[in-house]
């Protein structure tokens, strides 16, 4: 660490979060709000005791309220937070993703007063970095086991292609993850590339809109459907890729960052094969 950002500090610390943004906060971080569900994650793994409100939506792990030792404060979705509610906390730290969360809504609560530590994260790379920085500098608080296992578990050479893949992620309309994605990035480490698509934007599309036929009539041999942010099923889907190698894949090896990096890779590979 540098040395004005040291472990035990007293008093305000100035620090840089992901997107270049001044964050100054208290020393030592004592109550943390999260609005993004996989760095929930990541918190109750780390120092679940900080916690005391995040999103509906933060389901990992099951037991998170029992972790933190109290019942944590739901302040609705990431892409609708209820502000009143997170100020009434007072929280020494709300984390927020520049993906996941709007700029209006952290604009709002530094407006109030509140220190925002926003994280980019784009690949895998940025991911261990970036959780790197928010346990190490803005929580102050030593490298937890699951991120150096992380570390390890991604640091060796990726394997090599097997499969072109589409990857849906809503449907009517449909829409797939692109090419400038973390969720691209951790396919194409775990042996996966993305088939391109006759969309414009194409390859700098995100999370484009796409006909039903040219998913059909696309080069892939493997069509995943995430079960969220649409709930893809057996009977939800794949009905429409008739002839076609399907499979449902859960949206924490391929989108969360956090724990789930720890085996995401050889999750990822048990169920495509």
């Amino acid at each position: 660490m540098d040395s004005d950002e040291g472990r035990g500090d007293v008093g305000a610390v100035p620090l840089i979060d992901d997107l270049g943004m001044p964050v100054t906060l208290a020393r030592p971080v004592r109550r943390v709000v999260s609005l993004v569900p996989s760095l929930t994650e990541a918190i109750a793994c780390t120092a679940a005791h900080l916690l005391v409100g995040c999103t509906d939506f933060c389901v990992l792990p099951a037991d998170l309220d029992e972790r933190a030792g109290h019942r944590l404060t739901r302040v609705r979705g990431p892409k609708n937070p209820d502000c009143r509610a997170i100020e009434a906390l007072h929280p020494d730290l709300v984390i927020a993703n520049q993906e996941e969360n709007r700029r209006f809504d952290v604009d709002h609560l530094r407006d109030a007063g509140v220190p925002v530590w926003v994280t980019r994260i784009d690949t895998v790379s940025q991911a261990l970095t970036s959780l790197d920085r928010l346990v190490g500098k803005a929580l102050d608080l030593p490298r937890p086991g699951w991120l150096s296992a992380a570390q390890q578990n991604w640091s060796g050479p990726d394997p090599a292609m097997r499969h072109r893949a589409v990857v849906c992620i809503w449907r009517d309309p449909w829409m797939v993850a692109g090419p400038r994605t973390y969720v691209a990035d951790v396919l194409a480490r775990s042996g996966i590339a993305l088939a391109p698509l006759p969309v414009p934007e194409w390859p700098a599309a995100r999370y484009p809109r796409v006909d039903l036929e040219a998913l059909r009539s696309s080069d892939a041999d493997l069509v995943l459907l995430m079960d969220a942010p649409y709930h893809f099923t057996a009977s939800d889907g794949p009905e429409c890729f008739e002839g076609m190698n399907v499979r449902i894949m859960p949206e924490r090896p391929l989108a969360w960052y956090g724990p789930g990096l720890t085996d995401a890779r050889a999750e990822i590979v048990l169920r495509v094969g």
